[in-house]
C-alpha cells in the first residue's frame, strides 16, 4: 500500500500502523447502545466515527465483519454492580415489560441511525440472545482461578489479576491508587475487594430479566457481554474494538481482564480506538442542564435551546469537521456555520454535471487525491479531508467560470475523487435523500419552485421586474436561495 493506514492505539497512547491479523480480513466491534431511551448526541458520535472507519477499510478493500452490539440487559444504573437494570427501571416506570422497552428504543435508534446514514453492521447481536455465551465465558474466567462465587453471584478478582497480568493497562491506572481511592460501600460486602466487577448477578425472584445458570437464576455483568460475543463473532483475538472514551474505564479495561483471564493471557483485541466526548454550548450534556437533546429534537427542531431544526446531515457534516480524538461543542452558531458548509459541498457536487472538459489540463488532479488519501490515513483525519474537498469545490466554481481548465479523463478523474470522499467515504448524502418525509413529497417541492421559477422568467422576458423580485424574494423566505446564471435560474435549499 503505498501510504498505509495509521491508527491511534489507546492501549499504546500512539499512532500504529494498521495491519490486519488476516489479510484482507479485519474484525472490527463497536460498542453500541443500551437501549433504554432516545437515541441522543452521545449515541451519534461513535456510530458516525466508526462508520468512516468502517466505509473507508472497506474502500481499500479489507473484507470488514462489523460487529456493534445492542445492551438489553445487565446494564445496571451508574454503571454499577449494584442497583437496578436500566431497561427494567424503564420498563417499571413505563408499565411494560422490559423487551418491549428494547425493542420499541432500538427501533429509534435504528431509525436516528438511517437518518445519519449510518451503514448497518454485519452483525448485531443482543445480550439478551447470548446470555449462554456470558455463562461459558464465566465458567472459563473461574476455572483459571480469577473469580470467585459469592452469594450466587460471581465476581471478577482484580487483584489476583493484576499480580498476573496487570490491571488497567488501557486506562493507566494503578491498582494501588484505585484502592486508596475507592471506599467499601453498603451493599458490596459479598466482594472481596471493591474492585473487583461482577461477571454474574444473583437476582431476586421479583427480578424480570433473569436466567438459569450453575450460580441460580441471575443474569451477566455488563462487561461480560461485548467480551463473549466479540469472542463468538470476530474469534479469541481480532482486530479493532471501538466506544466512546468514557467506556474506556471501566468497561473496555475489564473486558480486557475478563479476554486475558479466560485465554491465559492472551489479548482479545490489537488496536483500542475510541471518540472523544462532546459538550452543548461548552457544558457536557445532561438533563439536569436542560441541554439534553435528543437527535429528534435535532432533526425537527423542538428544543428550548435550539434555534430552528439541523438535517442529519448537518449533524453528521459537523461531527466530521473536528477530529474523532477531539471534543465536539454543539451551539447554534456552530451548527449554522456547518449547515451553510455543507450546503456549498452539496451545490458544488451538483455543479459538477454541469462542468465541460477542454484540451488541456491547468491543474494536476492527482495532488487532490494524494491529499486526501494521506489525511484518512492519518488515523481519520476527517477535518483535513474536508478541507481539501473545500479547496476541489474552488476549483469546481473557477472551471465553471472557464478559469481553470480539465481535460475529460482528468475532469472525470476530479468528480470520481469528490463524489466518492463525500459520499461513499464520508458519508455525506443530500438532506432530500435522506429526507424523513415521503420522498414523494420532496418531488413535489421541487416541481413547485420549478413552476414558480419559470413563471418568474416569463416575467422576465415581459420586464415585469415586480413580479421578478417578488417570487425571488419569497422563495428565500421560505429558505430558498435562486441563482441568475446564464443557463437559467438555478435554485437550493438551506439545509
Amino acid at each position: 500500500m503505498e501510504h498505509p493506514l495509521y491508527i491511534y492505539n489507546t492501549l499504546t497512547r500512539k499512532k500504529e500502523q494498521f495491519v490486519p491479523l488476516h489479510e484482507p480480513f479485519v474484525g472490527l466491534y463497536v460498542c453500541g447502545p443500551t437501549v433504554y431511551g432516545d437515541p441522543h448526541l452521545g449515541h451519534a458520535r461513535p456510530a458516525v466515527t466508526f462508520d468512516v472507519l468502517f466505509r473507508y477499510l472497506s474502500y481499500l478493500g479489507y473484507k470488514v465483519r462489523y460487529v456493534r452490539n445492542i445492551t438489553d440487559v445487565g446494564h445496571l444504573e451508574a454503571d454499577a454492580d449494584d442497583g437496578e437494570d436500566k431497561i427494567a427501571k424503564k420498563a417499571r416506570l413505563e408499565q411494560l415489560e422490559p423487551m418491549e422497552v428494547a425493542h420499541y428504543y432500538t427501533v429509534r435508534y435504528h431509525q436516528a441511525m438511517d437518518a445519519l446514514n449510518v451503514l448497518s453492521p454485519s452483525i448485531e447481536p443482543q445480550a439478551s440472545g447470548h446470555i449462554i455465551e456470558q455463562i461459558q465465558l464465566v465458567e472459563k474466567i473461574l476455572d483459571a482461578g480469577f473469580a470467585y462465587v459469592s452469594n450466587g453471584s460471581v465476581y471478577f478478582d482484580v487483584e489476583k489479576y493484576d499480580k498476573a497480568y496487570g490491571y488497567g493497562i488501557l486506562s493507566q491506572r494503578k491498582i494501588e491508587d484505585m484502592v486508596s481511592n475507592t471506599r467499601s460501600l453498603q451493599g458490596q460486602d459479598e466482594k472481596h475487594n471493591p474492585l473487583d466487577f461482577a461477571l454474574w448477578k444473583n437476582a431476586s425472584p421479583e427480578h424480570i430479566m433473569r436466567w438459569p445458570s450453575p450460580w441460580g437464576m441471575g443474569f451477566p455483568g455488563w462487561h461480560c457481554e461485548c467480551t463473549a460475543m466479540g469472542h463468538k463473532y470476530l474469534g479469541d483475538e481480532f482486530d479493532i474494538h471501538g466506544g466512546g472514551m468514557d467506556l474506556v474505564f471501566p468497561h473496555h479495561e475489564c473486558e480486557i481482564a475478563q479476554a486475558r483471564a479466560a485465554e491465559e493471557g492472551r489479548p482479545m483485541v490489537r488496536y483500542w480506538m475510541h471518540n472523544n466526548m462532546l459538550t452543548v454550548e461548552g457544558k457536557k450534556m445532561g438533563k439536569s442542564l436542560g441541554n439534553f437533546i435528543t437527535l429528534e429534537e435535532f432533526f425537527t427542531g423542538n428544543h428550548p435551546k435550539l434555534q430552528r431544526p439541523y438535517s442529519p446531515m448537518t449533524i453528521r457534516f459537523f461531527m466530521l469537521s473536528a477530529h474523532y480524538r477531539g471534543t465536539v461543542d454543539f451551539s447554534n452558531d456552530a451548527l449554522e456555520a456547518a449547515s451553510k458548509g455543507l450546503l456549498r459541498l452539496m451545490e458544488a457536487t451538483t455543479m459538477l454535471e454541469s462542468l465541460k472538459a477542454s484540451d488541456k489540463n491547468s491543474f494536476d488532479v492527482t495532488v487532490y487525491g494524494k491529499q486526501l488519501a494521506e489525511a484518512m490515513n492519518d488515523d481519520l483525519n476527517t477535518p483535513s479531508v474536508i478541507a481539501t474537498l473545500f479547496d476541489m469545490v474552488r476549483m469546481v466554481h473557477r472551471i465553471k467560470n472557464n478559469e481553470e481548465t480539465l481535460t475529460q479523463e482528468a475532469l472525470d478523474q476530479f468528480k470520481e475523487l469528490l463524489k466518492t470522499y463525500c459520499f461513499d467515504i464520508l458519508g455525506l448524502a443530500n438532506v432530500a435523500e435522506l429526507s424523513t418525509t415521503n420522498p414523494n413529497r420532496e418531488k413535489a417541492y421541487a416541481g413547485a419552485v420549478d413552476l414558480l421559477l419559470d413563471v418568474r422568467q416569463e416575467a422576465k422576458t415581459r420586464k415585469d421586474w415586480g413580479t421578478s423580485d417578488k417570487i425571488r424574494d419569497y422563495l428565500k423566505e421560505l429558505g430558498f436561495t435562486v441563482k441568475d446564471t446564464k443557463e437559467g435560474a438555478e435554485w437550493t435549499l438551506e439545509v
